[in-house]
Protein backbone atom coordinates (compact mmCIF):
# COMPACT_ATOMS: atom_id res chain seq x y z
CA UNK A 1 0.00 0.00 0.00
CA UNK A 2 1.10 3.67 -0.48
CA UNK A 3 1.81 5.70 2.04
CA UNK A 4 1.92 9.25 2.64
CA UNK A 5 5.02 10.50 4.52
CA UNK A 6 3.44 13.86 6.39
CA UNK A 7 5.59 16.81 6.27
CA UNK A 8 7.79 17.94 9.59
CA UNK A 9 5.27 20.60 10.20
CA UNK A 10 2.16 18.56 10.26
CA UNK A 11 3.80 15.69 12.28
CA UNK A 12 4.68 18.91 15.18
CA UNK A 13 1.17 19.46 15.32
CA UNK A 14 -0.58 16.17 15.43
CA UNK A 15 2.41 13.56 17.00
CA UNK A 16 2.91 15.96 20.12
CA UNK A 17 2.35 14.78 22.57
CA UNK A 18 2.36 11.22 21.75
CA UNK A 19 -0.68 10.39 23.97
CA UNK A 20 -3.75 11.92 23.84
CA UNK A 21 -6.33 10.94 26.19
CA UNK A 22 -9.30 10.18 24.30
CA UNK A 23 -11.23 11.66 26.98
CA UNK A 24 -10.38 14.60 25.88
CA UNK A 25 -12.53 14.02 22.77
CA UNK A 26 -16.21 16.03 23.34
CA UNK A 27 -19.03 13.10 23.88
CA UNK A 28 -22.35 13.23 22.34
CA UNK A 29 -25.74 12.19 23.57
CA UNK A 30 -28.24 10.51 21.32
CA UNK A 31 -31.44 11.01 23.02
CA UNK A 32 -34.42 10.02 21.18
CA UNK A 33 -37.29 12.48 22.36
CA UNK A 34 -37.54 15.40 24.40
CA UNK A 35 -33.91 17.64 25.02
CA UNK A 36 -31.38 17.81 27.53
CA UNK A 37 -33.62 20.35 29.56
CA UNK A 38 -35.30 17.08 30.34
CA UNK A 39 -32.56 15.21 31.72
CA UNK A 40 -32.44 17.88 34.59
CA UNK A 41 -35.33 18.94 35.31
CA UNK A 42 -37.49 15.56 36.69
CA UNK A 43 -40.40 16.62 37.18
CA UNK A 44 -43.68 16.21 34.50
CA UNK A 45 -46.39 18.96 33.96
CA UNK A 46 -49.04 18.10 35.99
CA UNK A 47 -48.09 14.60 37.46
CA UNK A 48 -45.58 13.34 40.00
CA UNK A 49 -42.08 13.49 39.64
CA UNK A 50 -39.99 11.45 37.44
CA UNK A 51 -37.68 8.96 38.48
CA UNK A 52 -33.90 9.49 38.24
CA UNK A 53 -31.46 8.47 35.69
CA UNK A 54 -29.30 5.22 36.08
CA UNK A 55 -25.77 5.70 34.44
CA UNK A 56 -23.51 2.82 33.37
CA UNK A 57 -20.16 2.45 31.09
CA UNK A 58 -19.32 -0.40 29.09
CA UNK A 59 -16.01 -0.97 26.84
CA UNK A 60 -16.68 -1.53 23.24
CA UNK A 61 -13.77 -3.06 20.86
CA UNK A 62 -12.93 -1.11 17.79
CA UNK A 63 -13.89 -3.66 15.52
CA UNK A 64 -17.33 -3.33 16.58
CA UNK A 65 -17.40 0.53 16.51
CA UNK A 66 -16.16 0.17 13.17
CA UNK A 67 -18.62 -2.84 11.74
CA UNK A 68 -21.25 -1.42 14.10
CA UNK A 69 -23.50 -4.21 16.64
CA UNK A 70 -24.90 -5.09 20.01
CA UNK A 71 -23.54 -5.08 23.27
CA UNK A 72 -24.53 -6.74 26.70
CA UNK A 73 -25.17 -4.33 29.34
CA UNK A 74 -26.04 -5.76 33.14
CA UNK A 75 -27.82 -3.57 35.82
CA UNK A 76 -28.79 -3.62 39.21
CA UNK A 77 -31.50 -1.61 39.98
CA UNK A 78 -34.63 -0.61 42.17
CA UNK A 79 -37.64 -0.93 40.16
CA UNK A 80 -41.75 -0.89 40.44
CA UNK A 81 -42.77 -3.89 42.63
CA UNK A 82 -45.35 -5.41 40.35
CA UNK A 83 -47.30 -7.02 43.52
CA UNK A 84 -48.33 -3.52 44.99
CA UNK A 85 -47.97 -1.70 41.38
CA UNK A 86 -45.47 0.25 43.74
CA UNK A 87 -47.94 1.69 46.56
CA UNK A 88 -46.24 -0.75 48.96
CA UNK A 89 -49.92 -2.41 50.60
CA UNK A 90 -50.51 -5.84 50.56
CA UNK A 91 -53.08 -7.24 47.57
CA UNK A 92 -56.96 -5.71 48.37
CA UNK A 93 -55.79 -3.23 50.68
CA UNK A 94 -54.57 -0.16 49.71
CA UNK A 95 -52.57 3.25 51.72
CA UNK A 96 -54.58 5.45 53.82
CA UNK A 97 -54.12 9.18 54.13
CA UNK A 98 -52.45 9.86 57.75
CA UNK A 99 -54.36 11.32 60.60
CA UNK A 100 -51.83 13.33 61.41
CA UNK A 101 -50.83 15.71 58.21
CA UNK A 102 -54.13 14.83 56.37
CA UNK A 103 -52.36 13.52 53.77
CA UNK A 104 -49.77 16.26 53.09
CA UNK A 105 -46.40 14.82 54.69
CA UNK A 106 -45.89 17.89 56.54
CA UNK A 107 -46.03 19.85 59.55
CA UNK A 108 -46.19 23.49 59.08
CA UNK A 109 -45.75 25.74 62.13
CA UNK A 110 -45.65 29.55 62.17
CA UNK A 111 -44.00 31.98 64.62
CA UNK A 112 -44.37 35.97 65.04
CA UNK A 113 -40.79 37.41 64.82
CA UNK A 114 -41.29 41.48 65.49
CA UNK A 115 -43.96 42.74 62.05
CA UNK A 116 -42.71 39.34 60.37
CA UNK A 117 -43.94 35.77 60.69
CA UNK A 118 -41.92 32.94 60.52
CA UNK A 119 -43.23 29.79 58.74
CA UNK A 120 -41.58 26.14 59.83
CA UNK A 121 -42.17 23.42 57.25
CA UNK A 122 -40.72 20.02 58.73
CA UNK A 123 -41.95 15.95 57.49
CA UNK A 124 -44.97 14.44 59.31
CA UNK A 125 -43.73 12.22 61.77
CA UNK A 126 -46.53 9.68 61.90
CA UNK A 127 -45.79 9.52 57.82
CA UNK A 128 -42.49 10.28 57.62
CA UNK A 129 -43.35 12.68 54.66
CA UNK A 130 -44.52 10.40 52.45
CA UNK A 131 -48.53 11.29 53.45
CA UNK A 132 -50.06 7.98 53.58
CA UNK A 133 -50.17 5.01 56.40
CA UNK A 134 -49.31 1.61 54.98
CA UNK A 135 -51.43 -0.87 58.05
CA UNK A 136 -50.48 -4.31 55.82
CA UNK A 137 -47.24 -4.05 53.79
CA UNK A 138 -46.88 -5.54 50.61
CA UNK A 139 -44.56 -9.04 51.58
CA UNK A 140 -42.75 -9.27 48.19
CA UNK A 141 -41.33 -5.67 49.01
CA UNK A 142 -42.27 -4.68 52.41
CA UNK A 143 -44.17 -2.21 52.21
CA UNK A 144 -41.18 -0.01 50.24
CA UNK A 145 -42.93 -0.11 46.78
CA UNK A 146 -39.65 -1.00 45.49
CA UNK A 147 -37.56 -4.22 44.99
CA UNK A 148 -34.54 -4.66 43.23
CA UNK A 149 -33.85 -6.40 39.75
CA UNK A 150 -30.86 -7.36 37.73
CA UNK A 151 -31.74 -6.47 33.63
CA UNK A 152 -29.42 -7.93 31.27
CA UNK A 153 -29.93 -5.65 28.07
CA UNK A 154 -28.72 -5.22 24.50
CA UNK A 155 -27.47 -1.86 23.19
CA UNK A 156 -27.15 -1.27 19.59
CA UNK A 157 -23.73 0.71 19.45
CA UNK A 158 -23.61 2.81 15.96
CA UNK A 159 -21.06 2.85 13.60
CA UNK A 160 -17.79 4.96 14.24
CA UNK A 161 -19.76 6.35 18.23
CA UNK A 162 -17.41 8.56 19.50
CA UNK A 163 -15.45 8.27 22.69
CA UNK A 164 -17.70 9.30 25.51
CA UNK A 165 -21.37 8.96 23.37
CA UNK A 166 -24.17 8.06 25.55
CA UNK A 167 -27.10 5.96 24.85
CA UNK A 168 -30.94 6.30 26.76
CA UNK A 169 -32.80 3.24 26.81
CA UNK A 170 -35.94 4.95 28.03
CA UNK A 171 -37.99 3.52 31.34
CA UNK A 172 -34.55 1.38 32.43
CA UNK A 173 -33.55 4.17 35.49
CA UNK A 174 -34.55 4.28 38.63
CA UNK A 175 -38.38 4.19 39.79
CA UNK A 176 -40.32 7.22 40.40
CA UNK A 177 -40.91 8.28 44.25
CA UNK A 178 -44.65 8.16 43.75
CA UNK A 179 -46.20 5.27 42.54
CA UNK A 180 -47.70 6.49 39.49
CA UNK A 181 -44.76 8.20 38.35
CA UNK A 182 -42.55 7.28 35.26
CA UNK A 183 -39.09 5.89 35.77
CA UNK A 184 -35.81 7.68 34.84
CA UNK A 185 -33.81 6.41 31.60
CA UNK A 186 -30.89 4.25 32.04
CA UNK A 187 -27.82 6.41 30.16
CA UNK A 188 -24.84 3.87 28.70
CA UNK A 189 -21.66 5.31 27.98
CA UNK A 190 -19.33 4.36 25.22
CA UNK A 191 -15.80 4.29 25.89
CA UNK A 192 -13.24 2.52 23.42
CA UNK A 193 -11.79 -1.03 24.62
CA UNK A 194 -7.63 -0.93 24.82
CA UNK A 195 -6.31 -1.88 21.79
CA UNK A 196 -2.60 -3.00 22.28
CA UNK A 197 -2.19 -2.02 18.32
CA UNK A 198 -3.45 1.45 17.99
CA UNK A 199 -3.96 4.29 20.40
CA UNK A 200 -7.40 5.98 18.98
CA UNK A 201 -7.71 9.56 18.35
CA UNK A 202 -11.40 10.62 16.97
CA UNK A 203 -11.34 8.58 13.54
CA UNK A 204 -8.16 8.31 13.38
CA UNK A 205 -5.89 5.45 14.24
CA UNK A 206 -2.19 5.37 15.33
CA UNK A 207 0.26 2.71 15.37
CA UNK A 208 3.61 2.50 16.07
CA UNK A 209 6.40 0.70 14.29
CA UNK A 210 9.83 -0.12 14.92
CA UNK A 211 12.56 -0.02 11.98
CA UNK A 212 15.99 -1.12 11.67
CA UNK A 213 18.56 1.70 11.25
CA UNK A 214 20.10 -0.05 7.56
CA UNK A 215 15.79 -0.09 6.93
CA UNK A 216 15.57 3.65 7.88
CA UNK A 217 18.94 4.57 5.40
CA UNK A 218 18.01 2.51 2.51
CA UNK A 219 13.98 2.00 2.60
CA UNK A 220 11.96 -1.04 3.24
CA UNK A 221 8.22 -2.49 3.07
CA UNK A 222 6.60 -2.88 6.46
CA UNK A 223 3.57 -5.14 7.56
CA UNK A 224 1.13 -2.81 9.63
CA UNK A 225 -1.87 -3.81 11.37
CA UNK A 226 -5.39 -2.51 10.45
CA UNK A 227 -9.19 -2.91 11.54
CA UNK A 228 -9.35 -5.35 8.60
CA UNK A 229 -5.93 -7.29 8.54
CA UNK A 230 -2.12 -6.64 7.48
CA UNK A 231 -1.46 -3.77 5.10
CA UNK A 232 2.23 -3.75 3.64
CA UNK A 233 3.42 0.05 3.53
CA UNK A 234 6.38 1.16 1.56
CA UNK A 235 8.92 2.86 3.54
CA UNK A 236 11.17 5.49 1.75
CA UNK A 237 14.41 5.61 2.13
CA UNK A 238 16.36 8.17 4.47
CA UNK A 239 13.75 7.92 7.44
CA UNK A 240 14.23 9.95 10.39
CA UNK A 241 13.27 9.19 14.00
CA UNK A 242 9.53 9.69 14.81
CA UNK A 243 8.68 9.69 10.90
CA UNK A 244 4.96 9.78 10.34
CA UNK A 245 2.92 7.58 7.44
CA UNK A 246 -0.86 8.60 7.01
CA UNK A 247 -2.70 5.48 5.21
CA UNK A 248 -5.93 7.41 4.11
CA UNK A 249 -8.93 5.29 4.95
CA UNK A 250 -7.47 3.10 7.33
CA UNK A 251 -9.33 4.63 10.31
CA UNK A 252 -12.55 4.20 12.10
CA UNK A 253 -15.85 5.24 10.16
CA UNK A 254 -16.71 9.09 10.50
CA UNK A 255 -19.58 9.07 13.22
CA UNK A 256 -22.57 10.85 11.54
CA UNK A 257 -21.02 11.52 8.30
CA UNK A 258 -19.73 9.40 5.43
CA UNK A 259 -16.07 8.60 5.06
CA UNK A 260 -13.23 6.69 7.45
CA UNK A 261 -10.29 8.25 9.43
CA UNK A 262 -6.79 7.58 8.47
CA UNK A 263 -4.39 5.14 9.89
CA UNK A 264 -1.34 6.90 11.32
CA UNK A 265 1.90 4.70 10.96
CA UNK A 266 4.95 6.22 13.43
CA UNK A 267 8.33 5.21 12.95
CA UNK A 268 10.49 4.33 15.70
CA UNK A 269 14.10 3.91 15.16
CA UNK A 270 16.06 0.67 16.67
CA UNK A 271 19.60 1.16 17.88
CA UNK A 272 21.44 -2.17 17.86
CA UNK A 273 22.87 -2.69 21.04
CA UNK A 274 25.26 -5.75 20.48
CA UNK A 275 26.58 -5.84 17.38
CA UNK A 276 28.52 -9.29 15.52
CA UNK A 277 32.00 -9.59 14.28
CA UNK A 278 31.19 -8.57 11.48
CA UNK A 279 28.64 -6.00 11.42
CA UNK A 280 31.07 -3.97 13.65
CA UNK A 281 33.51 -4.12 10.66
CA UNK A 282 30.66 -2.45 8.83
CA UNK A 283 29.61 0.21 10.78
CA UNK A 284 33.61 0.69 11.24
CA UNK A 285 34.03 0.76 7.52
CA UNK A 286 30.69 3.06 7.13
CA UNK A 287 31.72 5.38 10.21
CA UNK A 288 34.97 5.85 8.19
CA UNK A 289 33.58 6.72 4.83
CA UNK A 290 31.07 9.33 6.62
CA UNK A 291 34.07 11.40 8.64
CA UNK A 292 36.05 11.36 5.50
Amino acid sequence: MQAVLLPQAFRRRICLPESISTNSFAGRVLISGGDLFDRFFRRRKGGPARGEDLETTIEVPLAEIARGGEETVRTTRLATCAACKGTGAAAGTTPRNCDACHGSGQHISRRQDGAMVVQYVTACSACHGAGTIIEKPCSECGGRGKVECVETLEVGIPIGADEGTVLRIAGRGLPSRGASGTPGDLLVTLYTKPDPRFERHGADLWHTATLQLPDAVLGTSLDVPTLNGNASVKVPQGMQPDSVLRLSGKGLPRFGRRGHGSLFVRLRMQVPEQLSAEERKLYERLQTLTHK
